[in-house]
């Protein structure tokens, strides 16, 4: 089975000034780039935004917001995704997350991840480029989210941070180009 899969555009777009999820790149909005590349690689994919939901209307996915209040970053949304998988898709054993701003996104990402939990056993498999890791670009086990929950409820916000408390193994991926600026 495929895993599930979460398109993070839940951010501010400080950097941005804009909603980064609807500026366009060759004429589609990039979130339009994202979803293309991950559909075929997922069973059901869900856009994690804090805008209102109708923005999105017109991909025809569903949205949730954080199910965490205040803004927590990307963690916040892929608990919302490891979440959402478990209800969604009962059967899925793991979630596929990018971020909404990377229209480059390897169409063949969840495979190599998932080929690289197999090869070493890890729990978590994240992408690499040649700027560092990636580590809004996973693979997660939906296992996860009670620990997820309860280390956000105690304060946990940083991606680094969470993951250092698992074996986590990296996929190494062209130049990811973020169109964050």
């Amino acid at each position: 089975m495929k895993p599930a899969g979460v398109i993070l555009a839940g951010g501010r777009s400080s950097r941005m000034g804009a909603d980064k999820a609807f500026v366009t790149l060759a004429d589609r909005p990039l979130l339009a780039h994202v979803a293309a590349s991950m559909q075929g690689q997922v069973e059901c994919l869900l856009i994690n935004s804090n805008s209102d939901p109708q923005c999105f209307a017109r991909f025809g996915l569903p949205v949730l917001p954080d199910s965490l209040p205040g803004r927590l970053g990307p963690l916040a949304g892929i608990l919302t995704g490891m979440e959402w998988a478990g209800r969604a898709l009962p059967d899925a054993t793991h979630l596929l997350s990018a971020p909404c701003d990377i229209p480059g996104l390897p169409r063949d990402i969840g495979a190599r991840l998932a080929q690289a939990l197999a090869d070493t056993g890890a729990d978590i498999a994240i992408a690499r480029d040649t700027s560092g890791e990636q580590p809004t670009i996973g693979l997660w086990p939906v296992s996860l989210a009670g620990r997820l929950a309860g280390d956000m409820a105690r304060g946990m916000r940083g991606m680094q941070a969470w993951l250092a408390a698992f074996h986590v193994t990296q996929v190494a991926c062209h130049e990811l180009a973020n169109i964050n600026t």
